[in-house]
This record gives C-alpha cells, structure tokens and sequence, in this order.
C-alpha cells in the first residue's frame, strides 16, 4: 500500500481546509470535542509540544469515491477547491485547530456536561511569560460576545469585546495567528502607547506564537490506489476514538458519490419488514449480507473455465460486501427484500413469532437468500421441508448433502 509522510506546516493544513481542498469522508462521525480538549490541544501546539499523526487519503483513486463533506465550521460559501484529500485520523484536531485558529468565527463546542458553547481562544501574554507557568492556564476561553463573566453573569471578570480591552488585558486572540497581516496591526495597537511593550511581545512571540506560527505536523498520505477493504483497515486501526467502521457506512459514502442514498433505500426497506416482529432485529450488515451472497453466486455462475484458475466463491464476507456495486445492490435488494418477507413467514409457521425468539439472528441471512436462489421453486412442499430440516438442525448443513444449501 503505497503512501508518503510528510511533514507539513500547520497553516498550510488549516488553509486547505478551509479552502475545501482537505475534507472529511462522509463515513466519518461528526465532531465533538469539548472546550476543554481544545483549550488542550491549543496549549500543546504553542508549546511546540507533538499531537499526533493525522492520516490523509488521496481522492480520484478507482476504488475510494466517496462522498465527502466539509469539516465542521468551514464556510461553504468560500470553500471553493475540489477535494484532493480526506481526513482518515486527525479530524477531531484538525476541526479543532481549524475553528479555533482561522475559521474567523466563535468555536461552536459544548462543555463537559455536553452543553453547547461558543468560544473564542486568547493566550494571556502575562501567563505565557511567567517563571512558572502551567501553558494550559494561559489558554483563556470567553464567550461569544468576548466578555466573561461569573456569578450567574452578574459579575464580569474578562472583558474582551474590543481590540482596546484586548490589548489592555493583555491578551491576544488566536483566531489572527495565521493572518499575518492582522498580528501586525494587533501588535500596532498594542504597543502604540507603550512602547516598553515591544520587549514583552518579542519574548511572547518566540514563547508561544512562534511555535504555533511555524508549528509542522506529520503526515501520512495514502495513495488514491489504496483499495477500498485496505481503507476500512486502516480507519479502524488508526481511529483514535476507537471507533469501528460498519461497512454499511462505507458503502452509503461511496454510493453517495454516485447519487444514490443507501441509507434511505435501508430504512424504506427496514420499515416495511419489520412489520414482522421477528425481523425487528434485523440489521442493515444483515440486508447486505444477503445482497452479497446472490451476487457473488451469480458472479460464481457467470464463470467460465479459462478466466482463471479458481471459480469465484459464493460469499458475504467483509471485503465481499465491500466490493459490491451499486448495480448489484440495485439489481438483488428488492429481490432479497421479499426473502426476508418470506423468511419472517416461514418463522412464524415455525411458530417463531418474535425477534428475540430465534436462536440467531444470523439465520434471517441464508434464509432469505435460499428463497431468492431457488426462485419459483422456494415454496414447493419439498423446497420448504428441506429449508425446515436445515432450520432445525442449526441452520448448517442439510443432512445428506456436501455443500450448504445456498449452493444447491
């Protein structure tokens, strides 16, 4: 799996997100960090101090066309480049530095309690500047209105509304650290009427800003020959939140990317079987699933000798599911669709009437997909005894055959 590791300066980074270059794979979670974890984060960056790799996927690849989305805060208005890349590891940090340092607008977080916040980020050059300082501490979050306030907001404790409180406060607003021009004309205004000033913003800029300024971040870029199943992967081993990637997910963002929702076409179909309360368990993996096992048998009956060595196998296994086409989700779903109808009817003559009922759930699969493969003859007498006996015996093998039914 080919792939680069740059390391690439945070201001670049920040600007290709806003300009749209740099966005998100629509399979990723939405952003979610707390103030706290930003003010962090904030702190780490002037300090110089390393936050982790982030790991970005090249778009136009053959296998990898996903939909995609803007990161969170990026204004849709001026985000005007075509994606090149999209954000596997790192989107939290990313979104976080992206908003607090160069969006231009107030930081749309929430607190520990999960309530929804606006901030803006300021570094208190007096903290920065102490013998002993905790860099955290001279993180200062306010409000939207810039003022801070305490004593259920009868009593103001910081305010900041203005460039004149600001300088007189002593604080300097991170949002202007990537805008060079705007950092002279602060510190203008800073040290306009005190010119003793200058020493204190010199030793501050090569404290904090200068760390934040020329701040370089490690890079992993994959190739846009990275196949699909390798992407999967590599976004569940990475993921700093843990977070396993459904391959339902992956196949709604690379649909999407063809202008089909497979989530809407998912929840119309789930609506209508889970009139049956034994398919209330039923699960979208489950749909596709049964989708894949009908198109890898149709691919396995399309093979002829001399197109390789090997026919291929029918199967639902994870990287199966993944390299299923639209044409054949559209092709097989509504067939798979009255399977599981079917299925659900069967059941219930087996008086299995409720989802918690079945031994596993992992029966719905093959049982839908046994009533599509067979086709005109799935409810034949014969057909439904043999479906029966492979039911009761476990939902295995039927006894007397050497393959599983769905091959029959």
């Amino acid at each position: 799996m080919p792939f680069d590791s740059p390391d690439l300066n945070l201001g670049d980074l920040l600007k290709d997100v806003g300009s749209g270059k740099i966005r998100l794979p629509d399979f990723q979670r939405d952003w979610k960090w707390d103030t706290d974890r930003i003010a962090s984060l904030l702190a780490s960056v002037s300090l110089g101090y390393p936050v982790g790799v982030v790991m970005l996927l090249e778009t136009g690849g053959p296998d990898v066309q996903f939909a995609t989305r803007l990161v969170s805060g990026v204004d849709h208005g001026g985000a005007s480049k075509a994606a090149e890349q999209l954000i596997l590891d790192g989107q939290q940090r990313l979104t976080s530095l992206y908003q607090a340092l160069a969006s231009g607008m107030a930081v749309r977080t929430q607190d520990t309690r999960k309530q929804k916040l606006e901030r803006w980020y300021y570094l208190d050059i007096a903290a920065c500047l102490a013998d002993v300082a905790d860099r955290e501490e001279a993180i200062v979050a306010v409000p939207a209105d810039r003022v801070l306030r305490d004593n259920f907001g009868r009593d103001i404790v910081l305010d900041l509304s203005t460039r004149e409180d600001e300088w007189k406060h002593e604080h300097f607003p991170l949002s202007l650290a990537f805008d060079t021009g705007a950092v002279f004309e602060w510190v203008g205004g800073y040290t306009a009427n005190a010119p003793e000033r200058m020493g204190r913003w010199n030793e501050f800029y090569e404290r904090a800003l200068k760390n934040l300024v020329s701040y370089t971040v490690p890079v992993i870029v994959l190739k846009k020959e990275t196949p699909r199943e390798a992407v999967c992967t590599v976004f569940e081993k990475v993921n700093t939140g843990g977070v396993v990637l459904d391959v339902f997910e992956l196949l709604t963002a690379t649909y999407a990317a063809t202008q089909f929702n497979l989530r809407e076409d998912w929840e119309a179909r789930y609506k209508r079987l889970t009139g049956h309360k034994v398919l209330r368990g039923l699960q979208s993996t489950d749909f596709l699933q049964a989708v894949t096992l009908l198109a890898t048998r149709q691919r396995r009956m399309a093979w002829q000798a001399g197109e390789s060595d090997k026919p291929p196998a029918v199967s639902c296994r994870r990287g199966d599911i993944l390299r299923l086409s639209r044409a054949e989700y559209e092709q097989w779903a509504p067939e798979v669709e009255r399977g599981f109808d079917w299925a659900a009817r069967f059941l219930n003559g087996e008086h299995v009437f409720d989802a918690r009922d079945l031994p596993y759930r992992t029966q719905l699969v093959p049982l839908a997909a046994i009533h599509v493969a067979l086709g005109s003859q799935a409810e034949t007498i014969g057909a439904v005894d043999m479906v029966r006996r492979w039911y009761w015996c476990g939902g295995t093998w039927i006894p007397g055959c050497d393959r599983p039914f769905i091959g029959v």
